[in-house]
């Protein structure tokens, strides 16, 4: 299948945080699979600014280095690696200070196009950055910022972050990103439900028995120890990520494919939940990886603070209090350090109401399996006869669409979600970023979670480095006669 690729209109790009982590892996390396395939176009501007001192040619340099390793087997011998560099510069700039900035608003462009500024920095830098793009003639109502979580670390934080923002930028200005709602997977949940007859009519809980949501990774705290022992997977993953993939597996179908008609509906989701009973979640944090403690530490080794109470996992059960979904629960499930790296949504349905092939049939229900991550795709599991004489044996079958086959049949990756994402900034269409309305009503839902925690001064179960999570989560959906889904490659 031939992609149509569109060129975006020319543009500014000033990154803050140029030299940092995110740019070196990411935002670099997607810009140049984006010119590689013809949707940035030479004449792009593409600034990097950070605090460390540098000249053009050494970050050109960086970021060549940067896509060599990160830039998905892309060809740079032909030279289209020499002249996406030439299309990047580098201001030494100090967001609290006064260097660099005259120097960075002489390179801005003001012939009228795009202009795009990512903040990936701290969140305590945001209000510096904005404060100095108005004070330096750079920010004016077409221009667009592009804002890193954290979003705040709490309901208060970010009411103040938003009202920081609001004071320099429009929302309509304002690009709050999360890279899950970049991936293919997740876009293409939305054109399973609602360019499909088949599912519509079953998407509720007369149909739906429940819905699962995991998000495993295999890695632990690497060297964010510092920032993710203050944070914990409830703040780093479910209140963004987990949320919003349940605002998409459950909202309303919108009215039309609009950024505020979308956003709209996945609010009233978030609006909807109903408070987690402390019985209903679980938390747990890794221990050492039995015999492989020095590769594998524990997550209290990792973070260096052997009284840490915080928790790298996090299970629980949530409910949706409205006609749709009303008795059907949701399960979510992300951490660390667990058996395979995999993410995934699964819609079970159902038994039908009556079996009509007697006991020795066995259970068997259709599930819907949307995997984000690895090898993205949408399996659906079906109920035939298994071949051969002997009666009437049924036997559950995927119908399993791999996107890799399927779309890209040549074997070339599609574009990595920051790709897409950075791409909708130029070109406007904010459908896959979050407003700030979303933003504190996903807090308003989780602090009295976290609150609860530290009122009855709980601690996180322990887990084994590589297993599926701590056993009171599978406890917590074997109560309702439920079962995880296995944490697969």
């Amino acid at each position: 299948m031939v992609s149509r690729i569109i060129p975006v209109e020319p543009f500014d790009l000033v990154i803050f945080g140029g030299t940092g982590d995110l740019a070196r892996r990411k935002i670099l390396p997607g810009l140049f699979r984006r010119y590689c395939d013809g949707q940035v176009l030479p004449g792009a501007r593409i600034i990097g600014a950070a605090r460390s001192e540098h000249d053009d040619t050494e970050y050109r340099q960086f970021a060549a280095d940067a896509i060599r390793e990160f830039g998905g087997g892309r060809a740079c011998e032909d030279g289209t690696l020499e002249a996406f560099l030439e299309n990047l510069s580098y201001v030494t700039t100090d967001a609290r200070g006064t260097q660099g900035w005259d120097e960075l608003a002489s390179r801005i462009s003001n012939d009228g196009r795009i202009k795009a500024f990512y903040f990936s920095v701290g969140p305590g830098l945001f209000g510096d950055l904005a404060e100095r793009l108005h004070s330096y003639g750079m920010a004016d109502a077409d221009c667009r910022i592009v804002v890193e979580k954290p979003f705040g670390r709490d309901l208060a934080s970010a009411r103040t972050l938003n009202a920081t923002l609001a004071a320099h930028f429009n929302e309509s200005q304002i690009y709050r990103i999360d890279h899950y709602l970049g991936k293919e997977t997740v876009q293409n949940l939305m054109a399973v439900r609602f360019g499909n007859m088949l599912f519509e009519p079953l998407w509720n809980s007369q149909y739906v028995d429940h819905i699962q949501i995991t998000v495993a990774e295999t890695v632990g705290v690497g060297g964010r120890g510092e920032y993710y022992d203050k944070s914990g997977a409830m703040r780093d993953m479910v209140q963004n990520h987990l949320m919003q993939l349940l605002c998409l597996i459950a909202m309303e179908p919108p009215a039309k494919f609009d950024p505020d008609a979308v956003r709209d509906e996945k609010l009233k989701v978030i609006r909807a939940l109903d408070p987690v009973e402390p019985h209903h979640i679980v938390r747990g944090q890794y221990d050492a990886h039995a015999g492989q403690e020095d590769a594998h530490p524990s997550y209290r080794d990792a973070v260096e603070n052997p009284r840490s109470s915080t928790e790298s996992f996090v299970a629980l059960k949530a409910h949706i209090s409205n006609w749709r979904w009303a008795g059907a629960p949701f399960y979510l499930r992300t951490g660390k350090r667990l058996a395979a790296r995999s993410s995934e949504i699964t819609v079970v349905f159902k038994d039908t109401p009556h079996n009509i092939f007697g006991a020795d049939a066995g259970r068997h229900r259709n599930v819907l399996s949307i995997r984000l991550q690895p090898n993205e795709g949408i399996t659906l599991g079906v109920t035939i006869k298994e071949p051969g004489p002997g009666g009437m044996r049924l036997v559950d079958v995927p119908l399993d669409m791999s996107f890799a086959e399927a779309l890209a049949p040549d074997g070339e990756d599609p574009p990595d979600a920051y790709e897409r994402l950075i791409m909708d900034v130029i070109r406007g269409n904010q459908t896959l970023f979050m407003r700030g309305d979303e933003v504190e009503a996903a807090w308003a839902w989780t602090d009295p979670i976290i609150a609860g925690w530290e009122a009855r001064k709980e601690f996180p179960k322990p887990y084994e480095s590589g297993s599926s999570g701590p056993t009171d989560a599978d406890l917590l959906m074997q109560r309702d006669g439920r079962k995880w889904r296995g944490v697969s490659p």
